[in-house]
């Protein structure tokens, strides 16, 4: 019978460690949902549109590499040749 109880005893305990652990889940799914709505409220401020993140960081990348080489044509030859 004593064996019994301590089976009851541990079971409890299980079940209120995983309890414990769905709050826990909960809590950090609501978390993240409410960054996600964050992150796409900005995307909208931006004028990106999520499904075509990937592309905007390309462009952006794009942009920026020309930028840096317009930058280096601009310098005197003598300062240029060093161009990493």
């Amino acid at each position: 019978m004593v064996k019994q109880e301590e089976q009851i005893k541990e079971i409890k305990e299980r079940l209120e460690e995983a309890k414990n652990l769905r709050y826990k889940a909960e809590i950090r799914l609501e978390d993240l949902e409410r960054q996600e709505q964050e992150i796409l409220q900005e995307l909208k401020e931006l004028g990106v549109e999520p499904e075509r993140l990937e592309e905007e960081i390309e462009k952006l990348q794009q942009e920026i590499a020309q930028k840096i080489e317009e930058a280096w044509a601009m310098l005197p030859r003598e300062l240029a040749r060093n161009n990493g």
